[in-house]
């Protein structure tokens, strides 16, 4: 009997315990069901954002890619893509701006003529006719209109080989004839080269270091630059921008070992030491100016930069940037005076010479910079 009434009570308690679990599934379902009908307006928005950052054509989500492999300062991407059925819009994102070493923009709109270049070297690539327009906020505009007259730029085959190589380079002279045809074939003007060795070269060589002593005293700059910096693989495939470890020829290790390394280094003595040794080792320096100084101007200095970049890659000579003296304004100023014809603006200091292949540094996902 004692055991029956157990027996009972157990079965009786079992029963109650199911009843108020199906009764709690059912009210988890219903508030799931109210949730999501709520969550509907949220979902159709998020689909049609997805719509409307996948063009129609498939061939610009490539040039559109092209144009990401682009240069940009500490590797920040500062681009926006918009599509339409016959047309990509260019943008500049300031949320991905560098307000301590380029509070003009002046860098990040060359960025974009950089990413401009790409996208129509690739698209002469895939036989499209371009026609760019450009308002004076920097929005630019790409119409692409397929014909088969168009020639397709044997520089779209290296878009992707393309690097900043911040390496040593091995001391092997560039032969000046062949630099000198390098550009030409950019078909623009105010760009000056200087060999190794020569009066202007080691002008050039105080002015980086001048610029590196003004920007390693300055708390902002170095904040800045830390925080675009990826100390390992981890961080660095967490973000897919900003300079990585390995293209600062770091080891991967944790965060807790390279950070304190990264900033004990952030000192002039220290980076002069190490850009003195790299500037000795490269064969040239190539200063790109321009007699304006605005945002059109700007992006048409990022599209003879991205020209150049690519014929240099073409013919396997290595590039690294040296653009302290341009980013800083006291030694931008001097190297107007000192080194430049009519006083023009320095835009753009490059070295140049013969180096192995480093490692790439990563992009965003395509989708990732559409809207």
């Amino acid at each position: 009997m004692v055991l029956f009434l157990y027996c009972q009570k157990h079965f009786l308690t079992q029963v109650h315990f199911f009843g108020v679990f199906s009764a709690l599934l059912c009210s988890v379902k219903q508030i799931q069901t109210k949730m999501n009908l709520k969550m509907l307006p949220i979902t159709f928005m998020m689909a049609l954002a997805t719509l409307k950052a996948s063009p129609q054509n498939p061939d610009f989500l490539t040039l559109i890619k092209a144009a990401t492999q682009a240069p940009s300062g500490h590797n920040s991407q500062p681009w926006w893509f918009e599509t339409s059925d016959h047309s990509i819009v260019i943008k500049p994102n300031f949320e991905k701006a560098l307000p301590a070493v380029d509070g003009q923009h002046r860098e990040l709109f060359i960025s974009l003529g950089c990413a401009l270049e790409n996208l129509c070297i690739k698209a002469s690539e895939l036989q499209y006719q371009t026609n760019v327009t450009l308002t004076p906020e920097g929005v630019i505009t790409i119409d692409l209109r397929k014909s088969e007259a168009v020639a397709p730029n044997p520089l779209a085959s290296v878009i992707e080989k393309r690097q900043t190589n911040r390496s040593t380079y091995d001391g092997k002279r560039i032969d000046p004839a062949l630099l000198q045809n390098l550009v030409a074939q950019t078909g623009a003007t105010g760009i000056f080269t200087f060999a190794n060795g020569t009066p202007l070269f080691e002008k050039l060589t105080d002015a980086v270091l001048q610029g590196n002593t003004a920007q390693m005293s300055d708390p902002a700059f170095k904040n800045e630059l830390l925080s675009w910096i990826r100390f390992n693989k981890k961080h660095s495939e967490s973000t897919h921008d900003g300079l990585s470890y390995a293209v600062l020829g770091a080891p991967n290790l944790p965060r807790w070992v390279t950070e304190p390394i990264v900033k004990g280094s952030l000192k002039a003595k220290t980076q002069n030491k190490t850009d003195l040794k790299k500037i000795q080792s490269s064969s040239d320096m190539v200063l790109i100016t321009t007699t304006t100084n605005d945002i059109p101007t700007w992006i048409a200095t990022g599209r003879t930069l991205e020209r150049f970049l690519l014929l240099l890659t073409q013919a396997s000579i290595a590039h690294a940037y040296l653009n302290q003296p341009c980013e800083v304004p006291e030694v931008n100023a001097a190297l107007r005076e000192k080194l430049t014809e009519n006083n023009v603006y320095p835009q753009i200091l490059l070295r140049i010479g013969y180096a192995k292949p480093v490692a790439y540094s990563k992009r965003k996902d395509v989708k990732e910079v559409m809207r």
